[in-house]
């Protein structure tokens, strides 16, 4: 018999690896997908443990970005957010179409993922799964193995390719069946399942939000500034505080021509990067940030600033905490 080719999706997480070792126990091919975002938090401790999960399976991996097309997405996103500025649904419906066009060109006859009936609020509900089914007109060549007895039959089953006895019936959000399988099945080189998504994140939610609100095109650029320092919205401008030395190298590196770049030298002092009009006022109010969270301890600071360096010289007094709060998108 011709050897029937799976596409799974593999996030780095528990369940993906066990859906992934559920089909290849039943004799299925596999080729193992993971969807990359700046938003993906599946990379814990530097490790890539989709990777990991492939190579302990036996199976080729593709590691696939979902490109800056994935912004419009999150922009507006036709079946909302979940508890931040995560379009779940959107999301899976988005993957899942980028799945099925690889599946095509390598010969996959259906797709395989690690979503569990009732684990996650948003996009994991029946009513969520036959949604993403109808839009990404996938219906019946989707297999969730932790899932399957409480789900349609699929094609896979329908055509024989897969004994649905042998599949599982898990619900819910408890992870105890998960947890004893991975034992069984010797599975331990896993993501932790507790948040994997930036967007989830409250405050990173609500600068998310804010870039959005400013500028039209986003770019990876914007997303990487995001992730590092404290962020200030004061008018126009946005105000980047660097927290620590390797926060401090990587704003240099992302700061973008048109910013402004402030330090206070010779002592320990925060890279600020200053987004916006370069207003005397914005200028002022981002040395006084600086000289918050710089070393220096006097009431009046030397903070130097500047388009490519900081070479120009303006003393302030470091900004006041009801200041900081107020203007902090952080929070």
């Amino acid at each position: 018999m011709k050897k029937i080719l799976a596409l799974v999706l593999l996030s780095g997480g528990l369940d993906s690896a066990l859906a992934a070792k559920l089909v290849l126990d039943q004799g299925i091919d596999l080729i193992g997908i993971q969807f990359t975002s700046p938003f993906c938090l599946c990379n814990q401790g530097g490790k890539c443990h989709a990777a990991a999960i492939a190579i302990n399976l036996g199976i080729p991996y593709k590691m696939v970005p979902k490109g800056e097309e994935y912004f419009k997405i999150i922009r507006n996103p036709k079946f909302g957010y979940g508890s931040g500025m995560n379009p779940c649904i959107d999301c899976r419906i988005f993957i899942l179409k980028k799945a099925a066009a690889i599946a095509k060109n390598v010969g996959a006859e259906f797709l395989v993922t690690g979503e569990v009936l009732g684990q996650r609020p948003m996009s994991q509900y029946l009513q969520a799964l036959k949604i993403i089914d109808r839009e990404t007109g996938l219906a019946g060549k989707i297999l969730r193995p932790l899932s399957a007895k409480l789900l349609a039959e699929t094609e896979p089953e329908k055509n024989g390719w897969v004994d649905r006895e042998k599949l599982l019936a898990i619900e819910g959000r408890s992870r105890k069946p998960q947890l004893a399988m991975a034992k069984e099945f010797s599975v331990n080189d896993y993501a932790c399942a507790a948040g994997g998504c930036l967007l989830t994140v409250e405050q990173f939610a609500r600068k998310l939000k804010d870039l959005f609100q400013r500028k039209e095109k986003i770019t990876f650029n914007d997303i990487g500034l995001l992730k590092l320092g404290r962020h200030f919205r004061y008018h126009q401008n946005r105000i980047i505080v660097g927290r620590d030395h390797g926060e401090n190298e990587a704003l240099r590196k992302l700061k973008l021509k048109a910013d402004y770049i402030l330090e206070v030298p010779n002592i320990s002092s925060p890279v600020t990067i200053l987004q916006g009009p370069k207003t005397k006022t914005a200028i002022r109010l981002a040395a006084r940030l600086t000289a918050r969270y710089s070393d220096n301890q006097t009431k009046r600071v030397t903070v130097k600033y500047g388009r490519t360096k900081p070479v120009k010289k303006i003393i302030v007094s470091p900004a006041p905490q009801l200041l900081t709060a107020r203007l902090n998108l952080s929070l």
